[in-house]
Order: structure tokens, then C-alpha cells, then sequence
């Protein structure tokens, strides 16, 4: 019998194969079982393998190794110039070889005469790699009188065969796999029972089991055990049953069968105890397993419910630091700058720093710089598990797990010691004699005649025993003698308790075995009436019970309307409450939903308030905002108006002066030119000369009080005369300088005129 193994392959979840491919690149030319449908096909296949991935190779690039940047890639794309088919291999198509050998094949079927060469097949057998050829049924190319729906297959006879040998004898004897569908525990029956015959007179105990069979009863337990012993018993009880035919027995039988009953009728209790004890354990059982379950799914249904609340709760909290880490940058950004003044981007210094967003962009802009870098992460179970773990560990050499250390060779000196080396030696040699003196003290001189001497071992003293006094032994010697008396007695009172506790014992063993006649007529009598006892007790007990009988059936009667009665009353009262308490619950829900409905509208009454108030505030809002642009609009138009007719009116006037000044300029004099002149100067520059002297008298009488205030407070002992003097600015006395020149000028130019 074979066996079949079977493994489930699990895709993954792009619909992608693990592990292995569907066919290699290059099976269309090495591989024979592969085949293609036409040339069209196979020129297809080929320009695959040629458009392959499998020539594309990752060259590294070593400067930048490490870089996620994509005008710096990390490697690049080379394709390989060697053809990974050899030169020898045919690249043509097999098929249409394939076809003239089908054609003649066809041909030499019908033909003799046209002999084709035997292919020799490495591995005939039906199965492998040529087990697809042996479910081919080729069609007859040609036509003839037969009905064209009508096509008949090639005759059995073997083209490849030569025409003078025949096929080779089939063996007697073949040896054929087969599978089954069943276990062998599934096919197993049960045991069989051989046929018997029972010697005539003979009764064999072993014919007491014939109802026992596989799976009922056999193979034997305790409580099988048990029902064969009690089988036994009855039968031993039956042999001293007395017979049916001694009328003076019957009684005797009777009662040993209602005692057997009686028996029979306690096991049978005590069975269907056990039984209901197994079942109230196993409902017990049951009842645990469903609590167990639904505490279990109240457990999961709570766990997911938290799972829940929790990823809720993180969701908002990453919302709100995403939130205040862009208000922060917000902020930033603002207090950067905090003027508002545009800036043009500098497109040198942005490549100047390799830190700017042209080399190293930002992930929140929408650029992601390392998209890719699952594809340099080594996937492998020996690294994601730790079976895999202990795995690689085992497999790698002792070196590796248990490395080797060399201590390494000390330096041979040559002769030349470094200043550090130097220094550290003589440190350690200061250290050393401190060390030294610190633990170095007076040494103790043993004494010259000091012995040990040792003590002898003190011997033990001598046991002595005290003398008993007078009277002792005499005392002694009459509690011994009261203890005897003592044990005597208790000896005596257990004998007498045990005769009277086996006095109906004895009394029988005196009426078996009683030998003179008197006694023995004596006995009969004492036997009769006991007996006749016996039958009195016996009719009353059975009119007894037939009264209780009686009773019980009355009593049985009215408990049973009574307790008809009162489980009907209880369940009216369940029912009366159930309604009462869905009364209740439905209550609970309408004020529930009315105080839940109530809080809704004042909600949304509170809310209609909220947007009226808002709307109103809007409304106010864009009224004002109206206003005030019409406002803007109204006085920018009348400043703009106003400045308008000023400049007219002021061109006009400027105009009418310049008139009247070039006319002047026309019939004045240079006598009048200088008078102007003069006049100008007197009354620009002399005013100013007099408000600025003016100025700075005020300005020294302050000084003083200031001065005077300053050297109270600062105690500084200078004149204010000097201190005037130094705090003249030099704008003064330049304005001064220039006052004097033009009084000179003045003078000068008035003189000769």
C-alpha cells in the first residue's frame, strides 16, 4: 500500500508564488517537456528571456554606499554582456522537426517500404517525463470515402518497431501500487464469534455473556465485573430457593424472594443514583465549559472593546502633537520673520549647504528618500524566529560562537624608554615605597624561656546511689499486689460483658444441640409460637401497608392537585411579574428617551441660540467691516480731492508769483538785488542768531543748578565757569564762527557802497 504525503502551499498576499517559479527563462530550449504551440510562441519565449531581469545586475556604488538621495543612488544598473546560453545549444524551434517526423511516421504506417530511425529513449517507462506521450491519439492527415465526421485512429501496430521482430512476451506476474482511501482503524471489524455446541446436560457459566458484544459491554469493565458477580450470587441464591412442590415452603420462598427483590430493588437505586450523580457531574462539566466560554468571550469582547478605546486614543493624541508640532513650526516660521518681508529663494546657498531641502528634503513635504530600503532588508527565517536562531548558531564553526583570543607577545625592549613610560615607572615606584613604609612596623621578639604547659585531663567523679528508706519496699510490694487484684477484676467484667453481649448465640447453640426430649418438646413449643407470632406480625404488617398503601395513593392525589395548583400559581406569578417588570423596563426606557429627547432639544435650542447669536455677530461683523471700507473709501476720495484742489490752487498761486518775481527780476536794479539780500539776511539768519544765543543762555543758567546739583550728589569740586566753558558744544561755536564771517561780509560790502 502506498502512501501519499500532502503540503498546502500558502500564497502570499499579492498573489505571488514563495519560493519557486513557475518555469525557468531558458526552458523552451533545454528542457524537452516543454513545448510551444507554433514559432509565433516561441519567438515570443525567446524575446522574454531576452528581456529577462535576470542579466540586470546591481553594481554598488562605494562612494555612496549608505545614500537614500536619488541623484546620489547607492548602485547602479549593468547589463551583462556574456550570453548565459552556449553557442551549441539550438535556438531554432523543435516543432517543425517534430512534425516531419509525425508526417512520416503517418506515412510509414501505410508504407513499408519507407524505414524511419529508431529514437533511443533513455527512460521508457509510463511514468516521468515521456508520461504525456502515452495519451496522444494522432489524426489521419488525409482524406477519404469515409464521411468527414467520421475519423479513425492510427492502428496499434508500432512504427518505431522493426518490421521483422515483435514486442517482447508480457510477464505472468506484475506488481501494482494501489491506494486506498480508508485507514486501517477505519477498516478494522469487529471481533468474530465462532460457532459452538453445548453438551447435552451442561450449562456453561461462559453462555451467560453471549449478550455482550464489541463496543456493548466488551472488552469488560468494573460495572461488567460487578453485574457477573451479582449473576453468580443469584445463581447460588436460586439453587437453595426450596421447590414449588413442598406446599410446606412456600412461605420460606416467598420470603426469600421479596428479600431478594428488596436487594434487587437497592441496587437498582443505588445504580440509577450513580447515573444521576454522572449526569449532574457532566451537566456540572457542561455548565462550567459554557460559563467558562462566555467568560472567555466576555473577555475577548472586552479586550477588543479597550483595544479599541486605545488605538482610538492614540490616533487623537498623534493628531494633536501633529497639530502643535505644526503650529510650533507655524510659529517658527513666523518669528523667523517677524517683519512679513517676502524673500527671494537662493538657489546658491540652498546648494552650498548639503543640509537643505534641495539634497535632503523634507518626508512631510511628500518626498520619501528611503521608498526602497525594504529591498536591502535580508528577510530570513534564521533571523525572524528563535528556532531559526539555534539553527544558524548550530550551523556555524566553533570560532565563531567561541572565539579565540591571543594574548598578545610582549614588546622587547630595545634599550630606549618613551618619557611617559619613564614617568609611569617612577611614579609606581614612589607609590611602592610609600606602600612600603606605611606597612612597615617594629617586629614583636618572641620571649626566650616562655613553655606551654598543659594541664592533666580531670578524672570523672564516682556514681553513687541513695539508699531507699524504711517502708519502701513493704509499700511497693502492696501496690504490686493491688494491681494483680486490680487486673483480675477487669479480666472477670469483659468476660461477663461478652457472654452477655453473645447470649442469643449461646442460647442457640443450647436449642441445637439440647438432647433429652423434655427440652426438645419444649423447644417445638417455643418454635410454634414463634411461628404463629411470625404469621400475626405478618398480617398486621400487611394490613398496615395495605392502609398505607391506601394513604399514599390519597395523599399522593392531593399533593398532586396541590402541587398542580401551586406550580401553575407560580408560574401566573412569574408571568405576572415578567410582565410587571417589562412594564417597568419599558417605563424606564420611555423616560429614558424622553429625558434623553429633552436634553436633544434644549441641545439643539441652545445650539439655534449659539448660530443665531454667531450669524448675528457675522452679520454685525461684515456691516461693520462695510462700513468701514466705505468710510476708508469716502475719506481717501476727499483727502484725495481736497489734496488735488490744494496742489491746483497752489500751481496757480506759484504761478501768479513767479509772474510778479520775473517781472521784478526784469526792472530791478542791483542795488535793489543787494537790499533784498540784505533783507533776507536780517530777517533769516539775525533772528536765528539772537534764538539761538538765546538758547544757550538759558541752557548755562540751567547748568549752574544742574552743576550745583551734580557736585551736592557726586561731591565733584569744579568751578562752573570751567565746566560751562567744557560743555559748550562744537555746533555752537561753529554756528557762532559763521555769524561773525557773514558780519563781516556784510560790513565790508556796505562800506564802499
Amino acid at each position: 500500500m502506498s502512501v501519499t504525503a500532502t503540503q498546502t502551499v500558502q500564497h502570499g498576499a499579492g498573489g505571488g508564488s514563495l519560493g519557486y517559479r513557475p518555469h525557468r527563462v531558458h526552458d523552451y530550449l533545454y528542457d524537452h517537456v516543454y513545448t510551444v504551440s507554433s514559432e509565433k510562441d516561441h519567438a515570443r519565449a525567446s524575446f522574454r528571456a531576452h528581456a529577462s531581469l535576470d542579466r540586470v545586475k546591481k553594481v554598488p556604488e562605494y562612494k555612496a554606499m549608505f545614500s537614500n538621495l536619488p541623484h546620489h543612488p547607492r548602485y547602479t544598473l549593468r547589463l551583462e554582456a556574456t550570453d548565459p546560453v552556449p553557442v551549441f545549444i539550438d535556438r531554432r524551434w523543435r516543432g517543425r522537426v517534430e512534425q516531419r517526423r509525425e508526417a512520416l511516421q503517418q506515412i510509414a504506417a501505410y508504407n513499408p517500404a519507407i524505414k524511419i530511425q529508431d529514437s533511443i529513449c533513455d527512460h521508457p517507462d509510463v511514468s516521468g517525463k515521456n508520461f504525456y506521450k502515452y495519451f496522444k491519439r494522432p489524426l489521419i492527415p488525409f482524406s477519404q470515402h469515409i464521411p468527414p465526421e467520421v475519423v479513425l485512429a492510427i492502428p496499434k501496430a508500432d512504427p518505431f518497431a522493426p518490421p521483422d521482430g515483435g514486442r517482447p512476451a508480457t510477464p505472468l506476474v506484475r506488481t501494482v501500487a494501489v491506494q486506498t482511501d480508508y485507514r486501517e482503524s477505519e477498516a478494522q471489524t469487529d471481533p468474530c464469534t465462532l460457532e459452538y455446541v453445548i453438551r447435552p446436560g451442561s450449562a456453561p457459566e461462559l453462555l451467560t455473556l453471549a449478550t455482550l458484544t464489541w463496543g456493548q459491554g466488551l472488552p469488560s469493565g468494573v460495572a461488567e465485573v460487578e453485574m457477573i458477580e451479582r449473576a453468580r450470587v443469584k445463581r447460588a441464591w436460586e439453587a437453595t430457593l426450596p421447590p414449588l412442590n413442598d406446599l410446606s415452603q412456600l412461605d420460606k420462598r416467598r420470603r426469600m424472594m421479596d428479600e431478594m427483590e428488596r436487594q434487587e430493588w437497592a441496587i437498582r437505586e443505588a445504580e440509577i443514583e450513580r447515573l444521576q450523580e454522572a449526569r449532574l457531574e457532566v451537566l456540572k462539566k457542561l455548565l462550567k465549559q459554557r460559563e467558562d466560554k462566555q467568560q472567555e468571550a466576555n473577555t475577548k469582547r472586552l479586550d477588543n472593546l479597550w483595544s479599541k478605546h486605545q488605538h482610538k486614543k492614540e490616533e487623537k493624541i498623534m493628531r494633536i502633537r501633529n497639530n502643535h508640532i505644526k503650529a510650533i513650526r507655524k510659529l517658527t516660521g513666523k518669528m523667523k520673520n517677524v517683519e512679513g518681508k517676502l524673500e527671494r529663494r537662493d538657489f546658491i546657498k540652498e546648494y552650498a549647504d548639503y543640509g537643505s531641502q534641495t539634497y535632503a528634503p523634507l518626508s512631510r513635504i511628500g518626498f520619501f528618500p528611503d521608498r526602497n530600503s525594504e529591498r536591502c532588508v535580508v528577510k530570513s527565517r534564521f533571523l525572524s524566529s528563535f528556532e531559526g536562531l539555534l539553527e544558524l548558531e548550530s550551523s556555524l564553526p566553533d570560532f565563531v560562537t567561541q572565539p579565540r583570543i591571543k594574548a598578545p607577545k610582549p614588546k622587547t625592549n630595545t634599550g630606549f624608554i618613551k618619557r611617559a613610560a619613564r614617568r609611569e615607572l617612577e611614579l609606581s615606584e614612589i607609590h611602592q615605597a610609600l606602600k612600603d613604609e606605611k606597612t612597615k612596623g617594629e617586629e614583636k621578639k618572641p620571649l626566650r624561656f616562655l613553655q606551654k604547659i598543659e594541664k592533666p585531663i580531670p578524672r570523672p567523679t564516682t556514681p553513687t546511689i541513695r539508699a531507699p528508706p524504711e517502708g519502701e519496699e513493704e509499700k511497693e510490694l502492696a501496690v504490686i499486689y493491688l494491681q494483680k487484684l486490680l487486673r483480675g477484676r477487669a479480666i472477670q467484667n469483659m468476660m461477663f460483658e461478652g457472654k452477655e453481649k453473645r447470649l442469643e448465640l449461646i442460647q442457640e447453640l443450647r436449642t441445637t444441640h439440647a438432647l433429652q426430649e423434655d427440652k426438645q418438646l419444649l423447644k417445638k413449643a417455643e418454635k410454634q409460637v414463634t411461628l404463629a407470632l411470625q404469621r400475626q406480625r405478618d398480617m398486621h404488617q400487611h394490613k398496615l401497608s395495605v392502609i398505607e398503601s391506601h394513604q399514599s395513593n390519597l395523599e399522593g392525589g392531593i399533593l398532586a392537585d396541590m402541587f398542580d395548583f401551586l406550580s401553575k400559581e407560580l408560574v401566573r406569578l412569574q408571568e405576572e411579574r415578567r410582565i410587571h417588570a417589562f412594564a417597568m423596563l419599558a417605563e424606564r426606557d420611555r423616560r429614558i428617551r424622553e429625558a434623553e429627547e429633552s436634553g436633544r432639544r434644549q441641545v439643539e435650542e441652545r445650539r439655534r441660540r449659539e448660530e443665531d447669536e454667531i450669524f448675528r455677530q457675522v452679520v454685525q461683523v461684515h456691516q461693520e467691516s462695510v462700513e468701514s471700507y466705505l468710510e476708508d473709501i469716502i475719506l481717501g476720495t476727499i483727502e484725495k480731492t481736497a489734496d488735488e484742489q490744494a496742489r491746483d490752487e497752489i500751481h496757480k498761486v506759484a504761478e501768479e508769483v513767479n509772474h510778479i518775481a520775473y517781472e521784478m527780476e526784469k526792472t530791478r536794479t542791483h542795488l535793489q538785488s543787494e537790499e533784498i539780500v540784505a533783507e533776507l539776511v536780517y530777517s533769516f539768519l539775525i533772528p536765528e542768531v539772537q534764538k539761538i544765543t538765546v538758547r544757550d543762555r538759558v541752557r548755562q543758567s540751567q547748568r549752574k543748578h544742574l552743576l550745583a546739583a551734580h557736585r551736592i550728589v557726586h561731591a565733584v569740586t569744579e568751578t562752573s565757569q570751567g565746566v560751562t566753558e567744557r560743555l559748550d558744544s562744537p555746533a555752537t561755536s561753529a554756528a557762532r564762527k559763521v555769524l561773525e564771517e557773514m558780519l563781516t561780509q556784510t560790513e565790508t560790502d556796505s562800506e564802499p557802497s
